[in-house]
């Protein structure tokens, strides 16, 4: 073989073997690559987020196939949840799943997660309001005057009702209820004389059997089961404030700019899977447990009364539209919305 030859070869990453001059490839060179790690927190106590998260994060991390894992963290476990953003934005955590109005979102619209009162009606709204009347740019807008961290996705999970010791029968019971729930829902629900109260989410329970806590508007009946509310409360109220809460998913800016794209397209996956196993197990939950829970009587305000409370609703929404332009935005979307689902009838509105 030439002298030619075998520079052909060797630079060729080939090998000689032999007096018959046969080739073997050499083995390939290694570059060591190593695996993108994230530290994710939810807002969920372990019970809720085998549900709302747990099934979504194992599926990434199987099928990122080594090249990123991500390790779940539960409400409070690393950062008390109204430091999540915070924590998130200066890179002590990585990402984040909850509502803007938890983790004190500095953005005009943070006011609009969680639980803002009667903007939906059903879980389907949240992902309709988002892809379909303009709330996706919008958030998009308002988290990219932020530096540090990058919003995701939004998506919906359960109606906000109350759940409490003694019956609620009318509005006039409720005066005076210290209550756990949401920012902005606590805000609107002290117009009918509750008190809201904040509590870390772990401390719930043994605030309800203590007394500290007179009830609970931060969920539907299905998360009152499954976290263990339903064994500290009685009286499960039929009526709601908000026909789904709606959260999202946030990054810190810097950590998902180093994701590779396909990994990127992943986890929008994953995010996704994770917004329409809560429609179903939300929405078959809802109804089962209303019907064949044990644990918690149902009872209801008379629509006529309660119309007052979706009235001061609307009141409400007025005046969180005189905060910012980008607040009328979304007030003026909500009451498209509104419209065009009462115009459509049953069964898109029922009332």
């Amino acid at each position: 073989m030439t002298n030619n030859r075998r520079e052909f070869l060797k630079k060729a990453g080939l090998a000689t073997v032999g007096a018959a001059g046969a080739t073997t490839l050499a083995a390939p060179a290694v570059h060591a690559q190593s695996t993108i790690k994230w530290r994710l927190q939810t807002y969920a106590g372990p019970a809720l987020g085998e549900h709302v998260i747990k099934p979504a994060i194992d599926a990434f991390n199987k099928a990122a196939n080594g090249e990123m894992v991500i390790e779940l963290y539960y409400a409070d476990q690393l950062v008390p949840t109204g430091e999540l953003f915070r924590a998130m934005q200066n890179g002590t955590i990585d990402a984040v799943q909850s509502d803007d109005d938890s983790i004190a979102a500095p953005v005009d619209v943070s006011v609009f997660g969680g639980y803002f009162p009667f903007a939906t009606r059903y879980s389907l709204d949240v992902p309709v309001l988002f892809n379909q009347y303009g709330l996706n740019e919008i958030w998009e807008e308002a988290y990219n005057e932020v530096e540090g961290v990058k919003w995701l996705s939004a998506g919906a999970w359960d109606p906000c009702h109350f759940a409490t010791k003694d019956p609620i029968n009318s509005l006039a019971d409720l005066k005076g209820k210290r209550v756990f729930t949401f920012p902005t829902a606590g805000r609107f629900l002290s117009r009918f004389g509750v008190v809201p109260v904040t509590l870390p989410w772990e401390d719930i329970e043994v605030a309800m059997q203590t007394g500290e806590l007179d009830g609970i508007a931060w969920s539907g009946i299905t998360e009152d089961y499954t976290v263990g509310w339903a064994d500290v409360t009685n009286y499960f109220l039929t009526n709601n404030i908000s026909g789904a809460w709606c959260g999202s998913f946030f990054a810190n800016e810097d950590r998902w700019n180093e994701v590779p794209e396909h990994l990127k397209t992943l986890f929008k996956l994953c995010m996704d899977s994770s917004h329409y196993y809560r429609q179903h197990w939300y929405w078959g939950g809802e109804a089962q447990l209303r019907t064949e829970g044990t644990k918690m009587q149902l009872t209801t305000i008379p629509d006529e009364e309660w119309a007052t409370v979706e009235a001061e609703a609307y009141k409400f929404w007025d005046e969180i539209a005189e905060t910012s332009d980008r607040a009328k935005r979304v007030v003026d979307i909500f009451k498209k919305y509104a419209k065009t689902m009462e115009k459509a009838g049953k069964p898109y509105r029922y009332s």
